[in-house]
């Protein structure tokens, strides 16, 4: 009897384990296509290739910051985009993705070598970024940031 019950809570573990492994599995296949958005995302700026960052951004896209209010593309365009200029690469540090929503926190590097580090939050829609919300991190928190 003890042999029948000692399977059978094994048998029990193996089935939760491989469950547990394919529900993690199944959850970051699916986050793929948007890991390979945001992985783009940066790397236009990286390339200062604004056609190549507007076709990311889904109809609607907002952005956010300390600085910004859910600004539209264009504005977005006018305010941020400047920045490309000083960027050389960014270098994510933690990525995680659930769904239509991402948290990416990351180190980026300006062209004159000082460090930054901010969190964003991701939306997406349809296959494209709806919504972008960045937080600062300490000290140089954005490459166009004079204050010290």
């Amino acid at each position: 009897m003890k042999t029948t019950l000692k399977k059978n809570a094994l048998g029990c573990l193996l089935v939760a384990a491989l469950l547990l492994f394919n529900s993690n599995c199944t959850s970051q296949s699916a986050g793929l296509p948007n890991q390979t958005l945001i992985k783009a995302y940066y790397t236009a700026f990286e390339k200062k290739d604004w056609n190549m960052l507007k076709s990311l951004l889904a109809d609607g896209f907002t952005f956010t910051s300390p600085n910004d209010d859910h600004i539209d593309v264009n504005v977005y365009k006018e305010r941020c985009w400047p920045n490309s200029a000083n960027i050389k690469r960014f270098d994510i540090d933690k990525l995680m993705i659930n769904g239509d929503e991402a948290f990416v926190t990351y180190n980026g590097w300006t062209t004159s070598g000082k460090l930054f580090r901010n969190t964003e939050y991701f939306k997406f829609k349809d296959g494209k970024i709806k919504e972008n919300v960045c937080y600062f991190g300490p000290g140089i928190s954005y490459p166009n940031n004079t204050a010290k």
